[in-house]
């Protein structure tokens, strides 16, 4: 008999692609619930407690809620909120992040996935603390760019809806350096201090490109753009969903596309390196609704199933 995975809150943008690809499967049987017993707290317990895997696609809150409904103690769940990403009793949903934690995701019974920008930032600087190339303690300043999907439905309606004509081009957001993605990208990126994050959205519809900058005087001693990308080589190989851009292919290159790797779990990561201004951009590429959101989960319920 197929494992049965529900899928909770299966209307919103990860919800509804999660269910796309799992329709498609004929290893799982996938569960959902109508519409009008989408908000049943009862019919929930009960979808929740009798199926091999949930996916929690729902608000933090709400996944909270449900987490909590669960008495099954067969019962595995994948989080796609960011209610448990800092919480030491769930595994952090990101296989590559180091070593041994694809093995630890497929022995735990509660993974929080993680979220779109903190996956580009950690597979970044990750590495590079781990090498101990990056001190823990370095001022790290974080910009990236979504489509306008990272916002949600709400993000789509403003984009495709009757209001579309009025969604600007180009927004900058969080400018109370609050965002709750940064407490996730501060513990699992192993730094001391919190990073400064400056996220916005784009005019189009789903794709991220995060960038970080690096001064190498801030470094320690003999560190250089090569290193830094010996590191990652190093980190990433043999990883199937990670291509680390070769030096020489960026150093070619005079732009990024954030929508290069749309509809995919796939990332892409770079190194532009100045080393006539002691300068290095780590740049990464991958799609918010991929592998920051229902790639990434997918790719979680995977090593549940091979478990």
């Amino acid at each position: 008999m197929n494992p049965v995975v529900f899928v909770d809150g299966d209307q919103g943008t990860t919800g509804l692609q999660i269910v796309a690809q799992l329709q498609q499967r004929d290893d799982v049987s996938l569960l959902t619930l109508p519409p009008a017993q989408r908000k049943d707290a009862d019919r929930r317990a009960e979808a929740i407690n009798r199926c091999d895997v949930a996916i929690l696609c729902l608000p933090d809150a709400a996944a909270r809620e449900a987490a909590a409904m669960i008495d099954n103690p067969a019962v595995r769940v994948i989080d796609a909120s960011s209610a448990h990403r800092t919480d030491p009793a769930w595994v952090y949903g990101f296989p590559e992040m180091s070593a041994g934690q694809a093995g630890r995701i497929q022995a735990a019974r509660r993974i929080s996935n993680p979220g779109c920008y903190p996956t580009g930032a950690v597979a970044l600087l990750r590495p590079l603390v781990d090498a101990g190339l990056l001190p823990v303690d370095y001022p790290i300043v974080i910009n990236a760019v979504s489509g306008y999907s990272g916002q949600g439905r709400a993000g789509v309606e403003a984009y495709e809806g009757p209001g579309a004509a009025q969604a600007p081009a180009f927004q900058v957001y969080g400018l109370a350096l609050e965002h709750k993605h940064v407490p996730e990208i501060q513990l699992h990126a192993g730094l001391s201090e919190r990073p400064v994050f400056v996220p916005a959205y784009g005019a189009f519809r789903q794709g991220i490109v995060l960038t970080i900058a690096l001064q190498l005087r801030l470094l320690p001693e003999g560190v250089s753009g090569r290193r830094l990308h010996e590191a990652l080589h190093a980190h990433f190989a043999g990883q199937p969903h990670v291509q680390l851009m070769p030096l020489q292919q960026a150093a070619a290159l005079e732009q990024l596309d954030p929508q290069r790797h749309n509809g995919s779990n796939a990332m892409s990561l770079a190194v532009f390196d100045n080393p006539r201004h002691g300068q290095v951009l780590l740049a990464a590429v991958f799609d918010n609704l991929g592998k920051g959101a229902s790639g990434a989960a997918l790719q979680n319920l995977d090593l549940l199933l091979a478990a």
